[in-house]
């Protein structure tokens, strides 16, 4: 049998060699072009960050020469200088370095005398100080010798009149804070050298002793540093080019870059394989018995997906014009999965109502049967014979209060459940705060309510009965949060955040809230005290929610919590 004599094989063979060839001289061209790409963009990545690390540097120093020009023009700071009381002087300039950010600062008198050196007294000049203070109070940078890098400073007259009170030197520090700095901006290694000697590096100490030999390196240059290859120039700071001269060392990851050429000549070769044997494998019709079966499936799925309905099979044998065993388990698998789902959504909703008149049920079973057992006993005194006028009337009372209790939960559970109507007109927040701090401490002594409110706050349009209702809710809470402190507390305060726009904090130091309990307490049913609802928060998080505002709350253990709203003017979303 001659393997040629087949139209199927002389096409499966001329169809597999084509497929092979083209992929085989497409992995070399791309691999070539990589190669070659990826180091004219080392090199080029490697110029644009000693670029962009020389930019960044030169602006820091503009800025340094600028604030130091700053200060030295400031009357306070000539004042203090002129005086050369160095108790009046050293906090003047400890507060300048503090707002200028710089690592050093030096106030040089007018002989050249020094009076304030303030941060990296580690630091030495690379030539020492002249005598004369006007000449090294050039605005250029100057690079001093320091332990843990290279401090750049600028050195400014004071100048008061025709005189000159002093000098005023500001430093920044380049060590391997800066370093790490700049390499956040450029994405390449960053080293400070100065004297012969690396003294700061994002490769870390034990780097500096091999980087030294890049101060005597023709740039650029390769080094190896535990075993990865880098790119690196050297680039001055200063205008000397000698080996003692201060100078920056960039470097990039020539290693890193190799490994991803590497990563994608490799995904490349898994590539042009997979292609070749998918072009042996997959020449000839075979696309056709696989692409049939998962088009009718993928098109019961997008109705399955558009629709929604679960319930809905995909035909699994003989009824789609294919009958693919390999179809036929897919549509069964997925067919399993909508069952699931189904399944798992009914149970989830179940679990939920079970759960939902758990909660419920205890509540009303808890809330309800203190108020029953009253208004049985009332009856029992109503239904003696000996009852008297007065045992009549206080009968009568408890039934009242206790109807009215009842009339309160069920009140209560229809405001969770339901919308509330809102009633919003302008409202004095302050004097909702007094009203509502009135009605909590009525008849409470867990201790002291103090008020903290703005003055001239401005009026929001709001709901202010309803308002009220969730501060006296929320100041009841703090009071019930503060039993048994010790010095206990309970503070309302108001803030004016923006035009018609105010804050209000309830305050209390008591235990605070449970961690585990922090994101429950807005949920309905939930409370932590036996005597508790698990209502109060959630209604009030339903008010403020709809009056268009805000309620939080932040809280320590053992230091207490703060609840706070924020409402602004606008519309409360009333709805009925």
């Amino acid at each position: 049998m001659r393997v040629l004599g087949s139209i199927t094989n002389r096409i499966f063979l001329a169809s597999a060699l084509l497929a092979m060839l083209s992929i085989a001289a497409a992995v070399y061209f791309v691999s070539a072009q990589l190669t070659a790409q990826t180091e004219a963009e080392l090199q080029r990545d490697l110029t644009e960050a000693a670029t962009l690390v020389s930019e960044q540097r030169h602006t820091q120093f503009d800025n340094v020469a600028r604030t130091a020009r700053l200060i030295a023009d400031l009357p306070k700071f000539k004042a203090a200088l002129d005086t050369a009381d160095l108790p009046t002087l050293i906090p003047i300039a400890a507060d300048y370095r503090s707002q200028a950010g710089a690592d050093l600062l030096m106030v040089t008198g007018g002989r050249g005398e020094q009076l304030v050196l303030i941060g990296e007294t580690a630091a030495r000049p690379m030539v020492p100080i002249s005598d004369d203070p006007a000449q090294d109070a050039k605005a250029t940078p100057a690079f001093w010798l320091h332990p843990s890098g290279v401090l750049e400073v600028v050195s400014v007259p004071v100048p008061l009149g025709p005189e000159v009170l002093g000098v005023l030197t500001i430093g920044t520090l380049l060590d391997d804070r800066r370093a790490a700095q700049f390499k956040s901006l450029s994405g390449a290694d960053i080293a400070f050298a100065i004297g012969g000697v690396v003294r700061a590096s994002t490769l870390g100490p034990e780097s500096r002793v091999e980087l030294g030999s890049l101060l005597s390196s023709p740039s650029p240059s390769r080094i190896v540093i535990a075993g990865e290859e880098y790119v690196a120039v050297t680039q001055p700071l200063g205008p000397g080019h000698s080996i003692t001269d201060p100078a920056a060392i960039i470097m990039r990851s020539r290693s890193e870059r190799l490994r991803t050429l590497g990563a994608i000549q490799a995904t490349l070769g898994g590539i042009a394989l997979g292609a070749t044997l998918l072009a042996i494998v997959v020449s000839y019709a075979v696309a056709r018995t696989i692409s049939r079966p998962l088009a009718s499936i993928a098109d019961h799925m997008r109705q399955i997906a558009v629709t929604g309905d679960l319930t809905k099979k995909i035909p699994t044998k003989g009824q789609a014009g294919w009958d693919d065993d390999d179809a036929h388990t897919l549509a069964s698998t997925f067919n399993m999965l909508t069952d699931s789902i189904v399944r798992f959504q009914r149970d989830a909703a179940q679990r939920e109502r079970l759960s939902s008149l758990g909660r419920l049920s205890t509540v009303i079973a808890h809330e309800v049967r203190n108020p029953l057992m009253i208004i049985k006993g009332a009856l029992r005194t109503l239904a003696r014979d000996a009852a008297t006028a007065a045992d009549v009337r206080d009968a009568a009372k408890d039934i009242d209060e206790e109807i009215e209790r009842l009339n309160s939960l069920v009140t209560d559970v229809l405001d969770v459940a339901r919308p509330i109507r809102f009633d919003p007109a302008p409202t004095d927040i302050n004097a909702v705060c007094r009203a509502a701090v009135q009605a909590a401490g009525a008849g409470h002594t867990h201790g002291p309510i103090a008020l903290d409110l703005a003055p001239a706050l401005s009026d929001v349009h709001t709901d202010g009965e309803r308002l009220r209702t969730v501060l006296v809710n929320l100041v009841t809470n703090a009071q019930n949060a503060i039993d048994g402190r010790p010095n206990p507390r309970v503070v309302v305060i108001t803030q004016q955040l923006a035009d018609r726009r105010v804050a209000i904090t309830v305050r209390d130091n008591g235990n605070g809230i449970a961690e585990d309990d922090l994101p429950r307490i807005f949920d309905p049913y939930f409370t932590t005290r036996r005597a508790g609802t698990g209502l109060g928060l959630a209604i009030a998080k339903n008010i403020i929610d709809a009056m268009g505002g805000s309620i939080g709350v932040t809280t320590r253990q053992g230091v207490g919590t703060d609840f706070r709203i924020e409402l602004s003017d606008a519309p409360a979303r009333a709805e009925g």
